[in-house]
């Protein structure tokens, strides 16, 4: 049985039951992978990489610019 880790809280997912995927995340050269959470921590998960919203907003910003 393969072992999944809550994205949220970093803690090993014991019972199959409270694993929830949250999002299939794409490899750069691969078929990538699943992200799990506890059931309860699914709220918790970021799906947007914090830095790269930024860097999308700076550039949003810069073309929007009169």
């Amino acid at each position: 049985m393969t072992t999944r880790v809550c994205r949220a809280c970093d803690e090993p997912i014991t019972d199959p039951d409270d694993a929830v995927a949250v999002v299939h995340e794409l490899g750069n050269s691969g078929p990538g992978w699943t992200v799990w959470a506890h059931h309860a921590h699914v709220d918790e998960v970021e799906l947007i990489d914090p830095d790269l919203l930024r860097i999308l907003l700076r550039i949003w910003a810069t073309h929007t610019e009169v």
